[in-house]
This record gives C-alpha cells, sequence and structure tokens, in this order.
C-alpha cells in the first residue's frame, strides 16, 4: 500500500520560452508565429469593439473624466 501523504509529488520547473524556442523545430515555430498573429488579430478586433462601446457610451453619458 503506498501512503500518499509521504509521497513526493514530482514537480516540473517550467521550461523558458529561450529552451522552448531552441527545441522547437522550424515547422513548429512557423506554427507557433501563425498561431500568435492570430491571437494578436483577435485581441485588435477585441480592442476595437470595447474602444466603440465606450465611444458609444460616451456620446450616451458624456465623456469620462480621467
Amino acid at each position: 500500500m503506498i501512503d500518499d501523504e509521504t509521497t513526493p509529488i514530482s514537480v516540473r520547473k517550467p521550461v523558458s520560452l529561450e529552451a522552448q524556442l531552441e527545441n522547437s523545430s522550424i515547422d513548429e515555430l512557423e506554427q507557433r508565429i501563425t498561431s500568435l498573429r492570430a491571437e494578436i488579430t483577435l485581441c485588435e478586433k477585441s480592442i476595437a469593439s470595447k474602444r466603440a462601446q465606450r465611444a458609444a457610451a460616451d456620446s450616451v453619458f458624456g465623456a469620462r473624466s480621467s
């Protein structure tokens, strides 16, 4: 019988970005770039949407004072 409370849990240290990139193939790096560009596009669309919502609210309620 194994006592779960005394069995050490192996904890992996996070691999640095530099190590991840060093160990990746060219194809994997190109796929990563494609994914990151898609994520950036989504972020830009979200920013544009939020700015439009803020502008609409400001036009109804007046601009916020900072």
